[in-house]
């Protein structure tokens, strides 16, 4: 019988994960692992809303700044790393809070990464030579073409993820999405998801006051101190990504703080579809009360 407990906290971009996982990890006496895969990197703070650090004090946190911009860490990376951390963790504490809206990583901890078939050297050199001459936008009618069902969930302005996807299509002649959630690995503890919800209108507005909040904190100073890295894979995330056209006399400055809201409201609606698909997840209000979760997860 399994009697450790690895308790998920899920939901979409600001909708408060951050303050239910203080609230839970002090009531439950343990530590906090974070699966936002846009956190873990020491060059980007404001931008990836990391906890002030008097939160950090409060409870013990893992997996948060703990590599650079100029590092390569892959999903597979953190897995085997987080599943170490865990075990270590789990010889102290009954139970471990993660959080995070980064499903992809969540998902590779509680059930392991999929396995897909070898990519062939030539479809790959043949993808990019694709994606230099068509675009963002070849990919992406690419992809729809090849896996209209990955398409309608994945961040379509992530070239990298498209690019995996059909690698996957073209090697295999079967959609990349076939070969999601195939084979879970067994686990020495128990994954118990909790997913916070809030009202579109309320989840938006929490958003926008999120991304004004973010630009009053310093955002602009900081994206443009990383701006000569800006083609490096972690420098495309929103809220980076959408300054360095500002930055370069393409846009203006409202415009960009125009498009970071947008592209994160298209974000947080991507990560209410992939949470859906979590049947035993136990949903609740963004506004529940941290002893109210605790009193029904403890059960």
């Amino acid at each position: 019988m399994k009697t450790k407990t690895l308790i998920y906290i899920a939901g979409p971009t600001g909708v408060g994960k951050t303050k239910l996982s203080l609230g839970l990890a002090e009531r439950f006496n343990t530590e906090i692992l974070s699966c936002d895969s846009r956190q873990f990197y020491k060059e980007m703070q404001i931008g990836t809303a990391v906890p002030p650090a008097d939160e950090l004090k409060r409870v013990p946190h893992h997996f948060i700044q703990h590599k650079s911009i100029h590092d390569t860490y892959t999903v597979g990376d953190y897995e085997k790393e987080a599943l170490q951390k865990i075990e270590s963790l789990f010889q102290k504490k009954d139970y471990l809070i993660m959080v995070g809206g980064s499903g992809m990583y969540a998902d590779a901890l509680m059930f392991g990464l999929d396995h897909f078939p070898e990519i062939p050297k030539e479809v790959r050199n043949q993808l990019h030579l694709f994606y230099q001459t068509h675009g963002l936008k070849g990919l992406q009618e690419l992809l729809l073409e090849k896996d209209p069902k990955y398409y309608s969930r994945v961040d379509q302005n992530n070239h990298v993820r498209l690019l995996r996807a059909l690698e996957v299509c073209i090697t295999a002649d079967q959609p990349y999405s076939s070969f999601l959630g195939k084979e879970k690995k067994e686990r020495s503890f128990v994954s118990k998801m909790l997913v916070l919800h809030a009202p579109r209108t309320v989840l938006y507005e929490k958003i926008n006051a999120r991304v004004d909040k973010m630009i009053e904190d310093g955002l602009e100073q900081e994206a443009r101190a990383l701006l000569d890295y800006k083609d490096l894979s972690p420098l495309k995330t929103v809220g980076y990504k959408e300054l360095f056209p500002y930055f370069e006399g393409q846009i203006s400055f409202d415009e960009a703080v125009d498009q970071i809201k947008k592209n994160t409201r298209r974000y947080a609606k991507r990560q209410i579809t992939w949470f859906k698909k979590y049947e035993n997840a136990i949903c609740f209000p963004s506004n529940t009360p941290a002893e109210e979760v605790y009193t029904l997860v403890k059960k």
